[in-house]
């Protein structure tokens, strides 16, 4: 029998994902949490041989979750509906066996589960596609931080004081910052940045 849990914030979906797989004659879901601090906590009290996770979850993300179960024999199959470059990435050095998106059919997530339990590692066409179409953070760790501090909602003069920078250095970061991630104004920026999953 193989053993599951399952990780989701969202009740009705928890409850729907845990019916579908009872169904399953050679399945038995032994736990179901709503938060990644939640999932850690099952997976090391019941010793599943699946732990399916959503992304994002209060507490502990699931990308969170997955990275400290890395080393647990427990495999990870991430569920979202999420088809970020930067989640997927983030996701296969957590060494998750299996990510997929939750507009798949429902057969799917089980015949997953059964050949991540054979060994095999099963993501989702659209991601993996996604992933190698897309280009790394062109970002350096300077503009980033520059980036992180505008999507903190701080100022030029701000920025410069806690950086101890000029505010036309700021400037200039900015204009890099922009012309890099090929939008007109910072909020595009935070959104694009956001959007490739590139804020860790």
């Amino acid at each position: 029998m193989i053993r599951i849990v399952i990780a989701e914030d969202q009740r009705m979906l928890l409850g729907a994902l845990g019916s579908l797989l009872d169904l399953e004659d050679d399945m038995e879901v032994v736990g179901k949490a709503s938060d990644g601090e939640k999932a850690i906590e099952l997976v090391c009290l019941h010793k599943p041989d699946i732990c399916i996770m959503d992304i994002e979850m209060p507490v502990k993300t699931g990308l969170e979750a997955a990275e400290e179960l890395k080393d647990h024999p427990c495999k990870v199959i991430i569920l979202t509906t999420f088809a970020r470059a930067g989640y997927f990435e983030r996701a296969i050095k957590a060494g998750v066996s299996g990510y997929l998106l939750k507009d798949s059919p429902s057969d799917e997530l089980a015949s997953t589960i059964r050949s991540v339990l054979a060994g095999k590692r099963i993501y989702a066409t659209e991601l993996v596609d996604e992933a190698y179409s897309s280009t790394d953070n062109p970002l350096t760790d300077r503009e980033k931080e520059v980036l992180e501090l505008i999507a903190d909602g701080k100022n030029t003069k701000e920025i410069a004081s806690e950086l101890y920078l000029t505010t036309g250095t700021i400037r200039n970061y900015i204009s890099i910052i922009l012309d890099k991630l090929n939008v007109s104004n910072r909020v595009e920026a935070i959104k694009r940045f956001n959007e490739k999953g590139w804020f860790k």
